[in-house]
């Protein structure tokens, strides 16, 4: 390869390192390589050779956040207007807002598919199918937009169409526990379907199941602000209704909230999927600043532990507490992980990880010996087996990460190896969503 063809891969690396950056558009990337080779051409003719000066020139342009962050304010104006509802227009041509058509219809969809079994089915079995008539018009969104053909995408169908057999045949007892776990963890079985139609079919990549775990924690920032934006807005409503002597709470009971909460469903990941390449993630940011947090809770609540002297008669609401706290150490860990550059050295925040996952261990082994000693006790129920199988998947989860985290704070392991467990990892927990639909009521005569 001669100077100049070196040349020219080294500034095409770099023009494809920095066109992944949020805030720089293609147009600003050109500005910034012109710039690069007005620097490149003036130190060659000070005498500097072509990769030396290709060194030099990169290191004087700084480093790519600061750069980022100077191009997001010197450009807020058009920062702005990518933020709004308008689709982006790539540069030099205009494109239809065919995208937001779709994502449209599809959230009128869900809205109506869920008002109409609100209105026909009863309060248990509408609950127990909730999920079926808002998720599967996400995983439509997301077939459509990554082009998925169509043997593919009929694959989709499977677990939506098992799902609705299995909530509906199933002779559930009235007010059973089989039936309440059947009900919850069906949206966490179907949100890997919807993480399947996410990846475009390619569930074995584990660079794309780690884009579906941003996803999902970008996704909940999204439809949590949606849903506080949409709180404000209708309690404004009803008391300015209230003020003029009219009612307004049976419009909002009986029509906004069931087309309001499905269709957010949708927007929210459309919104994901649409600003993900404008503003920086959201989620990672939030896991900074819980992380610490929750390390503090976690050692109060080990320290309120050693001190009660017994864990034998911890009431059963408590372990299912710890059990959500679990499930959000899980979260916060999965998103510092899919936030961080694998190829920087350790620092401060990766050794806050380690002692957040083993005070996190500390609990979770705290609970498996109070959920024995109850199962010993009082014998085994359905809560019981569901609780005890998420606790040992959650302790095999952290046990690992605790192991490549310290790993690599010792120089003994890439960062890396963390990322591909967790994303390995991930479908552990889908399966345990679908046994606790399809095997766990049966096990237990549906009580």
């Amino acid at each position: 390869m001669d100077t100049d063809e070196q040349l020219e891969s080294q500034i095409g690396q770099w023009r494809g390192y920095v066109e992944r950056r949020r805030a720089i558009s293609a147009a600003d990337t050109d500005e910034m390589e012109d710039h690069l080779r007005g620097q490149i051409s003036d130190l060659s003719a000070a005498g500097l050779k072509s990769d030396e000066a290709f060194l030099v020139a990169v290191k004087r342009m700084g480093k790519l956040d600061d750069i980022s962050r100077e191009f997001a304010r010197e450009h807020s104006d058009r920062l702005w207007k990518q933020l709004v509802l308008v689709p982006t227009v790539p540069e030099g041509g205009a494109r239809p807002p065919r995208e937001l058509f779709v994502v449209l219809t599809l959230a009128v969809g869900a809205a109506l598919a869920f008002k109409a079994g609100l209105s026909v089915l009863g309060e248990q079995t509408f609950a127990r199918n909730v999920s079926l008539f808002v998720l599967p018009f996400l995983a439509g969104y997301f077939a459509w937009k990554r082009q998925m053909a169509p043997r593919i995408a009929a694959i989709l169908l499977v677990p939506f169409a098992l799902a609705a057999v299995l909530l509906n045949a199933f002779p559930f007892v009235t007010d059973g526990s089989t039936e309440v776990i059947a009900a919850i963890h069906a949206p966490i079985a179907l949100w890997f379907a919807v993480g399947f139609a996410y990846v475009g079919g390619r569930w074995q990549s584990d660079r794309r199941r780690m884009d579906f775990i941003r996803f999902t924690g970008e996704w909940v920032v999204y439809l949590t602000l949606l849903a506080l934006g949409g709180g404000v807005l209708i309690g404004l409503t009803i008391g300015a209704f209230n003020a003029l002597d009219l009612s307004a709470e049976w419009f909002a009971q009986d029509w906004v909230l069931p087309f309001g909460v499905p269709g957010a469903v949708v927007v929210a990941a459309w919104l994901v999927e649409a600003k993900q390449n404008v503003v920086e993630n959201i989620a990672p940011v939030l896991t900074r600043v819980f992380t610490p947090l929750t390390i503090l809770m976690l050692l109060v609540l080990l320290v309120a532990f050693a001190t009660t002297g017994s864990v034998v008669d911890v009431d059963r609401h408590l372990l299912i507490l710890m059990d959500l706290i679990l499930v959000v150490v899980l979260g916060l860990l999965l998103y510092a992980i899919s936030a961080r550059d694998p190829a920087l050295p350790p620092d401060l925040f990766d050794r806050l990880q380690l002692v957040l996952v083993v005070s996190a261990l500390a609990v979770d082994l705290i609970m498996l010996f109070a959920m024995l000693t109850r199962i010993a006790e009082f014998g085994v129920t359905p809560n019981k087996v569901a609780a005890l199988g998420m606790n040992l998947i959650l302790l095999v989860n952290l046990s690992w990460s605790a192991h490549l985290i310290l790993g690599f704070l010792r120089g003994r392991r890439a960062f890396s190896a963390a990322d591909r467990w967790q994303t390995r990892y991930l479908p552990v927990f889908g399966l345990w969503a679908a046994l606790m639909v399809g095997v766990l009521p049966p096990l237990f005569d549906f009580v």
